[in-house]
């Protein structure tokens, strides 16, 4: 079934990386991929621009199906492999809730991490402002003491959506890592950095952590100064 796959992704991008981990989670190991250079503008080529009007990736082929946004590449793997390997998303719907919560949340967590680690990058050099880096660093801080009393209230040792892992941690985890690689103060966020701990090990992470990662273990410390 794997090989009917096609995964288009470029190493250290949040968005291509929880698609990965999910295909491990549901094993499907021996899909088709494609890695594509951000630095040599790679992944903006004909045979993305063919299935996906974003031009973007992750782009995902299973048969005739494309589906190019990642929170979706992610559902429907769940959904079509739901008996097959890592059960992501419980059936109670208390509990479906609160990972979808942590999930859909993610997106707050990732944008306010690159508007301050990535400010440079983003904002063009006639309009940046110390005021306004400043604000978007307070905004980071308060949404780490967010994310670090969701881990205080579940408990030591506790998933982002409980005593499981679930699709949360598959879509979250791939934005928590930039925390310790850009050099965040741990007393920043200790709760999530313990959860880092945790869950850095584990085979389907391993399996596709970020090759350049691997050769250069350390990015710059874009956060130090959070």
């Amino acid at each position: 079934m794997a090989q009917s796959m096609l995964l288009y992704w470029s190493s250290g991008s949040p968005p291509c990386w929880r698609v990965m981990i999910a295909l491990e989670e549901k094993q499907l190991q021996g899909y088709k991929h494609k890695h594509l250079s951000f630095d040599k503008n790679e992944h903006k080529c004909e045979e993305v621009k063919a299935l996906n009007p974003r031009v973007q990736v992750p782009t995902f082929k299973h048969g005739d199906i494309v589906v190019n946004e990642s929170f979706a590449a992610c559902l429907y793997l769940e959904s079509a492999f739901k008996s097959q390997g890592t059960r992501l998303i419980p059936d109670d719907p208390a509990e479906q809730a609160l990972v979808y919560q942590r999930m859909f949340e993610t997106n707050n967590l990732q944008q306010k991490m690159y508007d301050v680690a990535f400010y440079e990058w983003y904002v063009p050099e006639g309009e940046r402002h110390e005021s306004a880096l400043k604000r978007n660093k307070e905004s980071l801080i308060a949404e780490l003491k967010l994310w670090d009393g969701y881990l205080e209230e579940m408990g030591k040792g506790s998933y982002l959506a409980g005593k499981n892992f679930t699709m949360a941690d598959v879509v979250c985890f791939p934005v928590i890592v930039f925390f310790p690689r850009l050099h965040c103060p741990p007393e920043r966020c200790p709760r999530l950095m313990e959860y880092y701990k945790m869950l850095k090990d584990r085979p389907s992470i391993k399996a596709s952590w970020p090759p350049h990662w691997l050769e250069k273990p350390e990015g710059q410390d874009m956060l130090k100064n959070l």
